[in-house]
């Protein structure tokens, strides 16, 4: 992975944690990723505009990939109303790159050099690190099944954007018209379990969500080329120091507890990051 790529993907990483942190802040979180999801295919409905149609052959890809997202959403709404910030976040992305790690060495030809593997199994250890909390804090554990499913329907996603931009050719593209397919699945998804009372939102929420919407877009755009330009699990496992900058933003604005556990977490990661780079 060349430093380009590997900036490129820390940068995504904080982007992803401040949609987090914007869903969270929401009365309503299932609102919010209704909203998320709304400003998500305007964003995907001005990429078709500027690149046109999706290449036939990468729209099984997206399809799939819309269904995943559809999970992963109303899993992770669900998750935020039980659990704070830096719980769920690290719980909801901690297990992904370890699915992405074995789904890869499994069945894709990507190839991974020792320090990579070690740095990505470090990473993933001081992930679950951060995660087991949980158990031990008194926290409540209404959010784990939730948080699971979150982590689940990563891994899937991260696999089938991988390779769904590498068919298309053009990551942008695919990542534009995937958003537009994921709103439309998840739409419907959303009103049949909590009804029309999820369109209520107050004008802030609003203009909150749709900031959080283009933040979530830049994110995952980086992604998923990085995905095309480096091993699928290597992204994936970076993706995931997203978690040390979802746990400062809720220690910080949010006033969430830090403890040791979390602390010695996040030097976990920050090695298994530096180890990936060398």
């Amino acid at each position: 992975m060349t430093l380009t790529v590997f900036l490129a993907v820390l940068a995504a990483a904080f982007l992803h944690a401040a949609w987090n942190a914007l869903i969270k802040t929401g009365a309503s979180k299932q609102s919010a990723m209704l909203i998320l999801s709304f400003g998500h295919a305007i964003c995907g409905a001005g990429v078709a505009l500027w690149k046109g149609w999706l290449p036939a052959n990468a729209v099984p890809w997206a399809i799939a990939s819309g269904l995943i997202h559809m999970c992963y959403q109303t899993f992770l709404s669900y998750a935020y109303d039980h659990g704070d910030l830096s719980r769920v976040y690290p719980i909801a992305r901690g297990a992904a790159p370890m699915l992405v790690l074995i789904i890869s060495a499994l069945f894709l030809s990507d190839q991974m050099d020792r320090a990579e593997l070690i740095g990505v199994l470090i990473l993933g250890l001081g992930i679950l690190l951060m995660a087991r909390g949980v158990f031990t804090s008194g926290e409540s554990r209404k959010m784990l099944p939730f948080a699971l499913g979150s982590a689940v329907a990563t891994a899937g996603y991260s696999i089938t954007d991988g390779l769904g931009a590498r068919v298309a050719g053009d990551a942008v593209l695919y990542v534009g018209w995937l958003m537009m397919i994921s709103a439309i699945f998840y739409t419907p998804a959303a009103l049949a379990l909590k009804g029309r009372a999820i369109l209520s939102a107050p004008p802030k929420a609003w203009v909150m969500g749709l900031i959080a919407a283009s933040a979530s877009f830049g994110a995952y755009a980086i992604a998923v080329w990085a995905m095309t330009v480096a091993p699928i699990a290597l992204v994936a496992a970076l993706r995931e120091t997203s978690i040390l900058f979802a746990v400062l933003i809720g220690w910080l604005l949010f006033g969430e507890k830090m403890g040791r556990d979390k602390w010695i977490a996040i030097g976990v990661i920050l090695t298994g990051v530096i180890i990936t780079r060398l």
